[in-house]
């Protein structure tokens, strides 16, 4: 799966994710940025910031 964050355009790393679902809190590594999954559509996560972090 591959997600971007939506705030520094970073690859997120999903590896510490691995069952990953839709409503779980994940947090961008560069940025510290707090996300939401909305959506799961076959590689692509879809999220929207719930907390715009450090």
């Amino acid at each position: 799966m591959k997600l971007i964050c939506p705030e520094c355009k970073n690859e997120v790393n999903l590896d510490n994710y691995p069952d990953l679902e839709k409503g779980q809190v994940i947090e961008c590594d560069m940025c510290g940025i707090t996300l939401v999954v909305n959506e799961i559509e076959g590689s692509d996560v879809k999220v929207e910031i719930i907390d715009e972090g450090k």
